[in-house]
């Protein structure tokens, strides 16, 4: 028989791989101009005229052999805060914590630069304590300061400080003090911002605590807890300066005149970390409250329903008792044998509710 000739191969899908992503190519990284909000160079606390780069302005400061660069940045990228570091000679450990962000509080120095962490928290507007569900915001501002420069750079968007520079522009005596005013500066604006938070706070603290011991009102537990948990955020974020303005109150490379300044922040910072412990201190109270009443109101639930199965449980013995199959029981061929019963079961009952209603269990 002859053979038959080969069946020609068809192109099956199953063999084929998964069809390959377009190659975006490599990334095009964005300029570092891009993450700077605000490039000046001051000069016997003067901003002098004219538009800088962040190297043109060191160039221009260097130059002179007087004055200092302050670069403002806000979240800028791998690329853009390691052009800023090879510029300014920063550490890359500096570039690391500035770019990721989420650090504590701290204060670092790496050979000549100080590198201060503060948290900045916004308090968020909301009808209700009852119903919000967010009443603290947090965001990071990181200071680097040099002997001829400073650069801030700050992650979130309430935290800008065109205000602060505006406001150390307006006075030139203290900007004169050179990158360490900008530093007690953005710290004292921080702390104040840390002030009016906690005044806000309060009075939804007062708020709910009016509303927890209100006689007809009902505030759940997790409604405090909420509370409770954005003023132990803000504790957070608070707290720990405590210990980098020490240091700083302290630091020789610090002017005396700032160091002054930088007091008058500790002051503050202590009142508001004093203010937040309280606050904590209160809602655990009421979260204690609120648990008390809870299990009182339990307790006058369980004696009312005890108060009830005890009066149904008078015809529910007496039902049971003549519901027995005997034939030789007495009672049960009186003419008036039923309505005798009724009327002592219902007499018991209603003895039994004016006792418990006499002694407020119902």
């Amino acid at each position: 028989m002859p053979s038959l000739p080969p069946r020609p191969s068809l192109p099956s899908l199953h063999r084929r791989g998964p069809k390959a992503a377009p190659d975006p190519g490599p990334r095009i990284p964005v300029p570092t101009a891009r993450a700077i909000v605000d490039c000046a160079v001051y000069v016997d606390g003067s901003r002098l005229p004219g538009r800088f780069t962040h190297t043109s302005a060191i160039a221009e400061v260097r130059a002179r052999g007087e004055g200092f660069v302050w670069v403002g940045l806000h979240a800028p990228d791998d690329h853009q805060m390691s052009a800023i570091a090879q510029c300014y000679g920063l550490h890359e450990l500096m570039v690391e914590d500035t770019v990721h962000a989420h650090q504590r509080p701290k204060l670092e120095r790496y050979d000549d630069v100080a590198f201060l962490v503060l948290r900045t928290v916004k308090y968020v507007e909301h009808e209700s304590v009852t119903t919000a569900n967010e009443i603290v915001e947090s965001g990071e501002i990181m200071v680097m300061v040099g002997s001829d420069f400073v650069i801030t750079v700050r992650h979130g968007e309430h935290s800008g400080l065109a205000g602060v520079r505006q406001r150390l522009e307006a006075n030139p005596e203290q900007l004169a003090l050179g990158p360490s005013a900008v530093l007690h500066a953005v710290a004292d604006h921080v702390v104040d911002e840390y002030l009016a938070v906690t005044e806000s706070i309060e009075r939804d603290v007062d708020g709910m605590e009016e509303e927890v011991f209100s006689p007809h009102h009902h505030v759940p537990i997790e409604n405090i807890y909420l509370l409770k948990r954005e003023v132990v955020e803000l504790r957070r974020s608070v707290t720990p300066l405590s210990t980098p303005l020490a240091r700083l109150v302290q630091e020789p490379s610090v002017p005396k005149a700032v160091r002054r300044y930088l007091r008058d922040v500790q002051d503050h910072h202590t009142t508001v970390a004093e203010r937040i412990s309280e606050y904590d201190e209160v809602l655990s109270s009421l979260v204690d409250a609120a648990l008390a009443r809870v299990t009182m109101q339990q307790n006058l639930d369980m004696r009312k329903i005890s108060s009830w199965v005890a009066i149904a449980a008078v015809p529910t013995m007496v039902a049971g008792i003549y519901g027995m199959n005997f034939d030789n029981m007495p009672e049960l061929h009186w003419t008036y044998g039923y309505h005798l019963m009724v009327g002592v079961v219902l007499c018991v009952c209603i003895g039994l509710w004016r006792t418990f209603h006499k002694n407020n269990w119902l």
